[in-house]
């Protein structure tokens, strides 16, 4: 990070820190001031109703309620501008999420608005801003969205949750992963940035190098290392030796990347999708690859003509869906029972034995 996008952090972390001490310093009552920064963890971790009802020997119920009737009055005093530096900082994310889609993640406006890695606190208080922000909506999340925020001329939580649901629904009708630019084609949005970000809200949802996919499928979201492996062999379009996958994926931008190259080796070895094509290569076998040493693969090559074939002919053959030496192929004919030399360089399938 360059000093002046270091200054830059600073200053926004200072920004963030100063709209909360002034929105704090509104409520009059300490308790009710200990219930909003525990709650949004403004200081530090964010706690449940019932932790922060036990250290105030007050109900769940009613910590909920202060809470909702402090947010409410920090609103209106937040609308009537009583808190400028509350729209200081609003100024700051709606430019943000001008720039980047309209609606962001709170993790990923965070991390814009500090330009780098925000931290716990920081995220925290974005949130806590934007709760307050009389043109911002608020995602709150679940299990189908993530927490988000965007501008509220663009929606509220309401209609930004549809459209995320829009989104999920033509990814399942698609039923496969797609790039942003189709699936902007099949909606109607002014921009694929604004499909990206919206998309990036829903948990249902992940994406991998732009494709768009269901969260439950591995090409767009893998999570174990077969997994990795299919993605970096798919994406490779061609065989690949696995030292070569092995490597791939420590650089990859995977989560839990740090794998062995032997560990690599016995998952191509257990998974149906991945067939041994050569010494250590392997390719997916969507591509047309069937299992099986080099004499099954002459002896399918034999098969499928139906007559004696020139060894020419039947290398040739054979090296479309295996990368092996010529003398591999040809000692193969040579020594394996199957088959039967019936002229010069020339061979069939043996009788069978009765």
């Amino acid at each position: 990070m360059t000093e002046m996008d270091q200054t830059a952090q600073a200053d926004t972390t200072t920004d963030l820190k100063r709209a909360v001490d002034d929105i704090l310093d509104v409520i009059e009552q300490d308790r009710e001031k200990e219930i909003v920064t525990r709650r949004f963890g403004l200081y530090d971790r964010k706690e449940t109703l019932e932790q922060i009802g036990e250290l105030l020997g007050i109900t769940r119920e009613r910590v909920r309620q202060l809470e909702k009737a402090i947010l409410i009055r920090l609103k209106i005093a937040a609308q009537d501008n009583k808190v400028p530096s509350i729209r200081d900082v609003e100024r700051s994310m709606i430019r943000h999420l001008s720039e980047n889609g309209r609606v962001s993640r709170v993790s990923d406006l965070s991390d814009k608005m500090v330009n780098g890695k925000a931290s716990q606190q920081e995220k925290a208080h974005v949130s806590f801003i934007a709760e307050l922000s009389p043109n911002l909506t608020v995602v709150n999340e679940n299990d189908h969205y993530h927490h988000a925020v965007g501008i509220k001329d663009h929606g509220d939580e309401k209609q930004v949750k549809k459209s995320v649901d829009e989104i999920v629904k033509t990814v399942k009708e698609h039923g496969a992963p797609i790039v942003t630019d189709d699936l902007h084609a099949k909606l109607n949005y002014e921009h694929p940035d604004h499909v990206r970000a919206t998309a990036s809200v829903s948990k249902d949802l992940a994406q991998l190098k732009d494709h768009w996919g269901l969260t439950k499928w591995p090409t767009v979201n893998p999570k174990n290392i077969r997994d990795k492996i299919y993605v970096i062999l798919a994406d490779n379009a061609k065989p690949m030796h696995f030292s070569e996958i092995a490597a791939t994926i420590k650089d990859s931008d995977f989560k839990r990347k740090d794998v062995t190259t032997q560990a690599i080796h016995n998952e191509l070895i257990k998974d149906k999708r991945f067939v041994l094509i050569g010494r250590g290569i392997y390719a997916l076998s969507s591509w047309g690859y069937e299992k099986g040493t080099v004499s099954d693969i002459i002896t399918d090559v034999l098969k499928k003509a139906g007559k004696a074939m020139h060894r020419d002919e039947i290398v040739r053959e054979v090296l479309k869906s295996r990368q092996v030496k010529e003398t591999t192929i040809l000692l193969n004919l040579q020594s394996k029972p199957q088959f039967k030399r019936v002229s010069k360089a020339t061979y069939e399938l043996a009788p069978a034995k009765s």
